[in-house]
This record gives C-alpha cells, sequence and structure tokens, in this order.
C-alpha cells in the first residue's frame, strides 16, 4: 500500500522530513511504514492500510505547520505519531501551538502537546490553575513562560515565584551563609528558567527592584498578594495547611499557578501533601482550573517518558 502526501513547499517537506529523513525516523518506527521524498511529494507506504492512512493525516498536519512557521523537531514528529497511531485523530488535526513569549535568545517558546495548549488556556482564562502532572511536561516553565510574557504587557506588576523548602529544618542548618544562601539550592530550577525567559540583567534588574520575587512558601504568610502573577512550584510537598495559607494569600487582580506531581512526594510520611486532595476541596469552584498532564505531554528526551511509564506500570501493579 502506497499513498503520496502532496506537496506545494519544498523547502516544508525538506523541514518535516529532515536531514536523511531523520524526523521522519520515529514516525516510521511508530506506525511501521515507509517515508521518502518522491516526484510529486512525500511517499508513504506499509502493509497496513491504516497506518498508511495515519502517516499521511500526520505528515499533511506537519507540513501545515512548517508552512505556517512553525519549527517541526522530532519530538513533534513523535507526539503526533502517538496520537494518530492511538486514533486520536482529532487531537492531530487541532494540534497549532501559538507562542506564548520569546526567550531572551529570541527562541520562541510554544505548547509542544495538546495537553500543554490546554494548560496554557486554562492559565489564560482562569484566576488560579492547577497543572499536575509527572516530571517533564512543562508545568513549571510554560507558567513561568506566561508569566513573564503578562509583566512584559503590563497586565501583573510583580511576579513571585515559590516552591517549599522541604528540608527547611535541621539539614539547611548545617549549610554554610544566611537564610537565603540555604534556600538557593531549592529555588534554582525558578532561577534558571527566568533566566532563560529574560536574560541575567533584566531579571537581576527586576529582582532587585522587588518586582520579582523567588522565595521559599514559608515567606508568604502573613502577606497579600494584589496585581501578581504567582507560581507556586512542588506544590506536592506542601502540607495542607501550607496549601491553605498560599490559596489564600491571593489579592486583587492577581493570577496564581499551582505546579506539582502526586507521584513525587518528599514529606515525611506522617504529613499530607496539600496538592492530593484539593482537587476534592476546591473541583467546584467557580474561577479554579484543574489540569492534569501525562506521560503523552512530557518533552524531555524520549528515555524520560518511557521511565515515567515504566514507574507509573510498576505503581499499578505494587496498588493491587
Amino acid at each position: 500500500m502506497k499513498k503520496t502526501v502532496m506537496v506545494n513547499n519544498l523547502q516544508s517537506m525538506a523541514e518535516v522530513l529532515g536531514s536523511l529523513n531523520g524526523n521522519v525516523s520515529g514516525l516510521e518506527r511508530q506506525l511501521d511504514v515507509v517515508v521518502e521524498p518522491g516526484a510529486q511529494g512525500i511517499e508513504v507506504s506499509g502493509a497496513d492500510e491504516s497506518k498508511v492512512n495515519s502517516a499521511v493525516v500526520v505528515l499533511q498536519k506537519l507540513l501545515d505547520l512548517s508552512e505556517h512557521g512553525h519549527d517541526v523537531s522530532g519530538q513533534t514528529v513523535r507526539y503526533l505519531s502517538n496520537q494518530a497511531d492511538s486514533g486520536e485523530y482529532a487531537n492531530v488535526l487541532a494540534y497549532a501551538p501559538d507562542v506564548l513569549c520569546v526567550t531572551a535568545k529570541g527562541r520562541p517558546i510554544r505548547p509542544k502537546t495538546n495537553g500543554q495548549s490546554n494548560y496554557v488556556k486554562a492559565i489564560a482564562g482562569r484566576e488560579i490553575t492547577f497543572g499536575i502532572g509527572p516530571a517533564g511536561t512543562g508545568k513549571t516553565f510554560l507558567a513561568v513562560a506566561m508569566a513573564v510574557q503578562a509583566f512584559r504587557d503590563g497586565q501583573y506588576s510583580r511576579i513571585i515565584l515559590t516552591r517549599p523548602a522541604v528540608e527547611a529544618g535541621e539539614k539547611l542548618g548545617f549549610l554554610p551563609g544566611d537564610l537565603q544562601t540555604k534556600v538557593d539550592p531549592y529555588m534554582r530550577p525558578l532561577y534558571d528558567a527566568m533566566l532563560e525567559l529574560m536574560g541575567a540583567e533584566t531579571f537581576h534588574n527586576n529582582l532587585e527592584k522587588g518586582l520579582i520575587e523567588v522565595s521559599p512558601l514559608a515567606y508568604m504568610r502573613g502577606r497579600t498578594l494584589d496585581s501578581s502573577f504567582i507560581i507556586l512550584d512542588e506544590a506536592q510537598n506542601t502540607t495542607q495547611e501550607q496549601m491553605k495559607m498560599f490559596l489564600t494569600r491571593i489579592g486583587f487582580h492577581s493570577k496564581a499557578v499551582v505546579t506539582g506531581d502526586v507521584t513525587q512526594v518528599d514529606l515525611p510520611e506522617d504529613k499530607k501533601s496539600g496538592l492530593k486532595e484539593i482537587p476534592k476541596i476546591l473541583g467546584k469552584v467557580e474561577g479554579i482550573a484543574f489540569v492534569e498532564l501525562t506521560t503523552e505531554d512530557v518533552v524531555r528526551n524520549d528515555l524520560v517518558q518511557r521511565i515515567v511509564r515504566a514507574y507509573e506500570l510498576f505503581d499499578r501493579g505494587r496498588s493491587r
């Protein structure tokens, strides 16, 4: 069985195929097809007609993305191939990532999966959004990107980034330096995201002016945060009391994003995670969105996606 995907733009065809067809190798493996350039376009062949048709749908979407100025990476090809192989053609056709923000070096930041797109839409449309999912799904980075763009546009006067310092007791006490120096290692992922998005000079200037704040969750107690874009990261490591404390800090004209992975709780066994029960408590409260990201939304190295899936299968087997 062979089909040809007609091509209007040879440059788009080259971008989709990649060097030595490297971009579409994942598509070939996933759908058991052969993809190669032909006289009239991209030729797809295989023994299974349904898989050939799935590959055609994916290639048409990839060509459309390229013609509209979107980068076509191997990760995008693999994601759309997985969706097509699962029969999720609507997800393939609906895939159209918009630019959220541009980094200090000019790199456009876009959601890379439909799950990520739903996540950023929820953030844009709600006052409080909970992004829950495994490592590598872009929960924190996308939230920070949206915060930076909203700050640049003047929608909010401050960005506040916070996360719990789980070992903020004895173990931190043995580290040298003042309290800020001791907690900085816990804040490092947030610093890294801000530095990439804003650039070192702009970030540090805003930090010195108090327009950007990166601090442990304990610093939030007793405050009211107005006109701020607030991100609580690693929220699975908040206690129920800390979660309530944080959510009640949110003031007028503010937006909050809470991210976490309920499978990676580092709290002592006698402490309950404030993130695990929150959907039951706030699930029906107007103005709050809950978005669950899955292994399909992992955008790091392919191996990370396989590791996350392996742990999920292991945990399911252990809970039976």
